[in-house]
């Protein structure tokens, strides 16, 4: 399998590159030359896998060279060993809606899934190369906890979080501070999540610095999550035994519900992926009217929510524009500059398969205080989202993803129902532990210097 950028089409890269570059030196993102459709036959013996098996038959399509089909499986199998669920996922009823429970590996999240198997990869990876590697990722909250897991502890490989200060649950962040491997590094920036993002993409665009640290990134934007994630899509859908199931998916970086995407590319019959949103609703506008303007960013109990620039919009600019690399390098152009507004042929094309939908923080509470009271159910706020959204769309045979765990959010059921779910056992000890994580300014010369000087 090759791999070329949204926004150059001129080199070709393999699967282990763009594993490890994370985002291309032109600062597009990673697409495969050509995407595999099943066929009905290969659709129906997919059916009838476990999930390790499932992964592994999906993945592989993706991976070229980098590992033979058995090294994959065993792979998979080692990363979904330590998960809460014999299947990974767990699918449960709830009135008229499925919910997809996402978040039973070893940080709570459905980040945790891609994470765990990426982590494993680059394991894999450097046995035979004696390269030191560090990872720099921004987190708006799950991203971060379920990289660490992933990664610490692991020879030649060190991680950098980047996490907005006071802006994620404390669940959140102690269950990224408080751990001891030598390899982990926290840091707290002064700014919201687009911050963070946008500091990490200028690390990367920054060809002299990132070569010089052998840089590599785990964000969403990193092929390799796109790809893991895709999976439990076909895993629902052949669970639930429907033709064209939707799926509401709560969405912060459109990087769980470009999977969906990418799982209907390769044949999945899937009807409609709704795009969940809180208060920072550009995803929605942009889905319903065209309107790509980000605003500031706002503050809300649904923090992993609470973003303005989803970076993997621009894999979906990028096929709706007939894979025209040059027309999205053209667009990215105004996105950066906040003045990208959705032509209605394109709007149009992005329709047929997003819908959207978001809540404000009233709705979200009255969500999870309504499931609570109707079904004895605690939804965490961005799952709560993800209901409230296919609800409002009345829309039959829904799937809604469970992204987190809701004991990671106890500010918002405490709001709604007066309580809030324990931790479980394995990780309570994380809220009597010691914190260490750096703050630091929104600059990226002083993330650069601080890198550093844990490096050399």
């Amino acid at each position: 399998m090759e791999y070329i950028s949204t926004r150059g089409d001129n080199k070709k890269f393999s699967f282990s590159e763009v594993f490890l570059k994370g985002l291309a030196d032109d600062g597009g993102l990673f697409i495969p030359l050509n995407i595999k459709k099943f066929d009905e036959s290969k659709m129906n013996s997919l059916k009838k896998l476990s999930y390790v098996d499932l992964a592994t038959e999906i993945i592989y399509l993706y991976t070229g060279d980098f590992l033979s089909k058995k090294e994959l499986n065993e792979i998979v199998k080692k990363s979904y060993s330590n998960f809460r669920e014999k299947d990974v996922v767990k699918i449960v009823k709830l009135n008229h809606l499925k919910i997809l429970e996402l978040f039973h590996g070893p940080t709570l999240a459905f980040k945790d899934i891609a994470m765990q198997l990426i982590g494993n990869m680059y394991e894999h990876l450097l046995k035979s190369n004696n390269k030191n590697i560090n990872i720099v990722v921004a987190t708006s909250g799950d991203t971060g906890a379920a990289a660490i897991d992933a990664i610490k502890g692991k020879s030649n490989l060190n991680i950098f979080v980047l996490h907005p200060n006071n802006r994620i649950s404390s669940v959140q962040r102690k269950i990224m501070t408080t751990v001891e491997e030598k390899n982990v590094f926290n840091i707290a920036i002064d700014g919201n999540f687009d911050d963070c993002q946008n500091i990490v993409k200028q690390m990367f665009s920054d060809l002299q610095f990132s070569r010089s640290i052998n840089m590599s990134g785990v964000n969403s934007i990193n092929w390799a999550r796109i790809i893991a994630q895709s999976v439990y899509y076909f895993y629902a859908h052949f669970k639930l035994g429907k033709e064209n199931v939707s799926f509401s998916v709560p969405t912060g970086n459109f990087g769980d519900v470009f999977a969906g995407y990418l799982a209907k590319k390769m044949g999945l019959p899937i009807d409609k992926l709704i795009v969940a949103t809180n208060e920072n609703d550009i995803l929605h506008r942009a889905i319903t009217k065209g309107d790509y303007i980000s605003k500031e960013v706002r503050e809300t109990l649904s923090p992993s929510m609470d973003i303005q620039l989803a970076s993997n919009f621009e894999r979906l600019i990028y096929y709706v524009n007939n894979s025209n690399s040059e027309k999205t390098a053209e667009i990215m152009k105004k996105v950066k500059q906040n003045s990208y507004q959705i032509e209605k042929r394109d709007l149009d094309i992005i329709q047929k398969d997003f819908l959207s939908e978001s809540c404000n923080e009233k709705e979200t509470l009255e969500i999870i205080k309504k499931n609570y009271e109707e079904n004895d159910m605690v939804l965490d706020p961005h799952t709560a989202i993800g209901v409230g959204s296919a609800q409002k769309l009345s829309l039959n045979d829904c799937i809604v993803l469970s992204t987190a765990h809701p004991c990671k959010f106890p500010d918002a059921t405490n709001n709604a129902i007066n309580k809030h779910e324990k931790l479980p056992k394995e990780l309570q000890h994380v809220l009597n532990k010691n914190e260490n994580f750096q703050v630091l300014k929104n600059s990226t010369d002083e993330v650069k210097k601080f890198i550093k000087s844990k490096i050399l």
